[in-house]
């Protein structure tokens, strides 16, 4: 009767357990904090599997957020300011682990005008509700 017992409770234990996953993959908003002192045209973010443009973001400015299903800590972020077309170099999103279900702003910022190459850097802001 005892190993009756023992093995229902074991059963019981094992079946009741919910798995939750380690690194929940999304869904991320994002948006964008321009901190330079030049508005930026057709700011647009690709996150590997999406990709959304903020259209106008003013300088000094910050963005509304967009939902992406996934997002990683670097994305391929372009933007036309004064005419000329900037990015980011291409990210390799291979081995990139995922921001998970929170919201984050994305600093974006020049590094060179005469490569039209821009910079960025993310904050997490607080966990999705």
């Amino acid at each position: 009767m005892k190993k009756l017992i023992l093995f229902a409770s074991i059963l019981l234990i094992a079946v009741a357990c919910k798995k939750t996953e380690k690194e929940p993959i999304g869904p991320t908003d994002i948006r964008i904090n321009n901190i330079t002192t030049v508005n930026m045209n057709n700011v647009t973010v690709n996150t590997f599997d999406s990709t959304f443009n903020f259209g106008l973001v003013k300088a000094d400015s910050i963005s509304a957020y967009h939902r992406f299903d996934r997002a990683y800590p670097k994305a391929n972020i372009s933007a036309i300011i004064n005419g000329q077309k900037y990015k980011t170099d291409t990210t390799n999103f291979a081995y990139q682990q995922y921001l998970g279900q929170m919201k984050v702003t994305y600093k974006i910022y020049i590094i060179s005008d005469a490569l039209k190459s821009l910079g960025m850097s993310w904050i997490p802001e607080s966990p999705l509700k």
